[in-house]
């Protein structure tokens, strides 16, 4: 906009000090208008007399110089002499008072609209005054009509507020002109584009177009519209690509910057608060660069104008949307706007040159014919033109005009309180007050601001533009915002795992509840599998089976041992022990069936307890057993009386007291906190682990660390005994088993520890299951192999040594006499024998006699010991 269209509020503040010094101070008792007077371009004198403000002309730089006609406002007036000529025609309404009326043009002009404003509450007449005396006198019109842009209607509002003047458009629309402290007296019949442009917003965001730009006319009307467009479409979550301001008179530079603009842009929708002169200039431009292809979203200033359309040869505009004032109708209005034969009676200056603009003629008597134009007669029909005057699309807003004029009418009816007859004698000083307060007021945006959606797709041909700076986030990801870039440019990010997004352009992903997982989509959470070693899947069906097996072996080898419980080899390891090792074998695979299956409660405690006690009667037994063998060897050394300390009652003693000691640790464990069912979030993301926590983690290793303690020493006792004589002796096959024993439960930790989820519940069956079957083969398998397979061996005489033993290895000195042998030597003074001669190989007697007083040494030794050994079993 030009210097001659900005008016700052300081501006008009000075104007209106300068007027009222110019009003009081005075040098003589003579009130006279400075400078020259303004007369109306169109006038009729009445009883009471209304204002009118109109942008004849589209633009003005003198007095004596203008542009084009504007037809526009040449229709807006004869909307406003049409109402009036209602209204003086009416005998209820104003009976006996005639509205006159003073027509003023503006041409598009802020300096001229003060000027015509201030014509308007001053008259022409000069008045002698007493020199103590006030020069005042009352407004020459009690009411403004006009003007079309808010930019004028602002600096008329400034400058006539203060006298009261009320001043009412038909088609201002700025939001700053609501505020009553800077414009008390400023009245319309349009609503607000505070309302306009929010419902703009919502229609953008209605078709899903969230990245958009924006161009608005450098002027009052499109800085606050597009203000209040932006501020709402923030609060849509729509972001403006660019924003550009754009007025009519803009040099070419400046132009050709905004067409780079929108050439380089990625929104393909452009929100336009202009006005319909400015958005014709745009289209003008924009046909330069053929930009076709964009949808426009238009507001009233401009989206319904039918001039607009039909200039828009290169279809810039097709589709375009946008709010409009709804249609109105009045009846007559249309006859009376295109009657134009009247207008050629008055003597205006202004009509002469609107006659000769509409039918593209001249007056003899005109000063601005041209010698190519034919001449007017007056008698030219209107019906065959076909321009902007004669479009009567504008309607709605000839109602405008048609409302305020009635309104200002209907005010007066109240005020001179008209029935038959009006009062001319009521002073109109409280005319404004009254006007406001209860005949005129903004109207309701609901009345005006309406559009039916679901027509509109048409206008799209069934599909509906795309407009966005990214494509939406489908469910499982969200939106992270792009660096430097507003709020609707992102990227869409997958959820992380165990966290999911359920709805479109989701900010942030849901985590899911512990016992919940996201799906694959990342849209759902689903409850998560719970984890446990069943007796249904093939590890725990296999492990089962072991036990199970283990547990009939057992049985089996229990029955065996009692059917031959009278022979010598099953008398001879002590049966009774024999039996209670059975027993606890068998327990202890049968608790291994226990950490299968979900686990509860009672399985928890039950599992831990049933382990630990029943391995520990297993190892009080084998440990009994080694004990035994000990006791009987020692018991064959002269002096010695070591057997009847550990007779059968105190071998019966030690396992319950070995036992008992276990059961007590258990009982602790299971008083102070016992295992309990716990589910595992931990372990695995997707899985939940059932399983046993131990409660007290030192109850627990309180009862491993018991039966290690028993295995070591069995393991000791057992490898101290493990060279004493084949016949009876079981020591190295206890010796045997404890190591295996042992090393399974050594190794047991680091694979427990290690072991995921059920693993190690498996790990922990295994290890009870592969240190009883070592302890179930290494003592008993080589026993039934003699009952049932070497039969001659169950004897009580090879039992007691009457059989000389076979040794697998001779004595080193043998060893040497054979080595000699080999060598054909014969024996010498060392080992009895010597080099081999012509007589052959011969032994040393003395050699032969020593080697049988040893083998009857150590026999009767044997013999000794099976004998104490029986002695103690039986």
């Amino acid at each position: 906009m030009t210097s001659t269209h900005r008016w700052s509020e300081q501006g008009w503040a000075f104007l209106q000090l300068f007027l009222m010094v110019s009003f009081s101070q005075t040098e003589e008792p003579v009130c006279r208008q400075r400078g020259d007077p303004e007369s109306p371009q169109i006038s009729k004198d009445g009883d009471i007399l209304l204002g009118g403000i109109f942008s004849f002309h589209s633009s003005w730089k003198d007095r004596q110089d203008t542009f084009t006609l504007n037809f526009r406002e040449f229709q807006f007036a004869q909307a406003m002499l049409f109402a009036i000529g209602e209204i003086n025609n009416s005998t209820d309404l104003l009976p006996g008072i005639s509205l006159g009326y003073k027509m003023y043009d503006t041409c598009g002009s802020i300096a001229r609209s003060v000027r015509v404003a201030l014509a308007l509450a001053n008259g022409h007449e000069t008045e002698s005054a007493p020199s103590d005396e006030p020069c005042t006198r009352p407004a020459q019109v009690l009411a403004i009509m006009g003007e079309t842009a808010s930019s004028l209607c602002m600096a008329i509002a400034t400058v006539i507020g203060p006298f009261h003047i009320p001043m009412i458009s038909h088609f201002a629309t700025c939001a700053c002109l609501s505020d009553k402290t800077k414009y008390p007296s400023f009245l319309r019949t349009i609503p607000s584009d505070y309302y306009q442009s929010r419902a703009l917003a919502q229609l953008v965001r209605h078709f899903g177009w969230t990245w958009v730009g924006a161009i608005r006319s450098n002027d009052d009307y499109g800085n606050n519209g597009m203000a209040t467009f932006t501020e709402t479409a923030q609060q849509l979550d729509i972001c403006l690509e660019y924003s550009v301001a754009f007025f009519r008179t803009d040099p070419p530079k400046k132009i050709q910057k905004i067409i780079d603009i929108i050439r380089t842009s990625s929104s393909k929708v452009i929100v336009a608060f202009l006005s319909h002169m400015d958005m014709e200039v745009l289209i003008h431009e924009l046909s330069k660069y053929n930009l076709t292809g964009y949808q426009w979203v238009g507001s009233e200033g401009w989206i319904f104008d039918s001039q607009t359309a039909e200039r828009d040869i290169h279809h810039i505009l097709d589709g375009a949307i946008g709010l409009s004032i709804p249609r109105a109708h009045v009846s007559g209005m249309r006859e009376f706007i295109l009657d134009v034969k009247p207008l050629n009676s008055s003597s205006s200056e202004i009509f002469t040159e609107f006659w000769e603009t509409l039918f593209s003629c001249t007056f003899k008597r005109s000063t601005s014919s041209a010698g190519n134009q034919k001449e007017c007669t007056g008698h030219e029909d209107v019906t065959g033109v076909r321009n902007s005057f004669t479009d009567m699309s504008l309607m709605p807003i000839f109602n405008n005009v048609y409302k305020g004029v009635y309104a200002v009418a209907h005010a007066l009816h109240s005020i001179l309180g008209c029935n038959e007859t009006c009062n001319n004698k009521v002073l109109l000083s409280f005319f404004m007050m009254l006007l406001s307060k209860r005949h005129l007021s903004d109207i309701q945006p609901n009345s005006y601001l309406q559009l039916n959606l679901q027509n509109i797709f048409l206008l799209f041909l069934m599909q509906v533009p795309v407009s966005v700076c990214s494509e939406k986030c489908p469910p499982g990801t969200r939106k992270v915002l792009q660096k430097g870039k507003p709020v609707c440019c992102y990227d869409c990010i997958r959820c992380a795992e165990g966290e999911i997004s359920n709805v479109t352009d989701s900010i942030t992903c849901i985590r899911c509840h512990p016992e919940f997982w996201s799906n694959d989509r990342k849209d759902a959470c689903v409850k998560k599998e719970a984890e446990f070693l069943s007796y249904e899947e093939i590890m725990g069906a296999l492990l089962s089976a072991a036990a199970l097996f283990g547990a009939c072996m057992t049985v089996v080898v229990a029955l065996i041992f009692f059917k031959y419980r009278k022979t010598p080899i099953v008398r001879a390891n002590n049966s009774e022990l024999s039996f209670l090792l059975l027993f606890s074998l068998t327990l202890c695979f049968l608790c291994s069936l226990t950490f299968i299956g979900r686990p509860s409660e009672w399985s928890c405690m039950l599992r831990h307890t049933a382990f630990g006690i029943t391995f520990v009667l297993c190892i009080s037994c084998v440990l009994g057993k080694t004990i035994v063998v000990l006791m009987a060897f020692r018991a064959t050394l002269p002096g010695s009386n070591v057997m009847k300390w550990f007779g059968t009652t105190q071998q019966r003693l030690s396992v319950v007291a070995f036992t008992l000691i276990q059961v007590l640790i258990c009982i602790v464990w299971l008083t102070v906190s016992p295992p309990f069912p716990l589910k595992n979030l931990k372990e695995f993301k997707d899985k939940i682990i059932l399983e046993c926590a131990l409660g007290s983690a030192v109850g627990f290793w309180a009862v491993l660390g018991y039966i290690g303690l028993l295995a070591m020493l069995c393991f000791l006792l057992a490898f101290l005994a493990r060279k004493l004589p084949d016949n009876f002796n079981e020591a190295k096959f206890i010796t045997f088993s404890m190591l295996i024993f042992c090393a399974v439960w050594i190794t047991f930790i680091p694979a427990y520890v290690s072991s995921p989820g059920k693993f190690s519940v498996a790990v922990e069956i295994f290890a009870i299951l592969a240190s009883t079957f070592g302890l179930l083969i290494c003592i008993f398998i080589p026993k039934c192999y003699i009952i049932l397979l070497k039969p001659e061996k169950n004897t009580k005489k090879n039992m007691m040594g009457k059989v000389a033993p076979k040794y697998g290895k001779l004595p080193l000195r043998g060893r040497h006499l054979r080595k000699n042998r080999a060598q054909g030597g014969k024996p010498s003074a060392s080992t009895g024998w010597l080099k081999r001669g012509e007589g052959g190989v011969r032994e040393s007697k003395a050699v032969r006699e020593q080697g049988q007083e040893e083998r009857q040494t150590k026999q009767k030794t044997y013999s000794d010991c099976n004998v104490a050994v029986l002695n103690v079993h039986q």
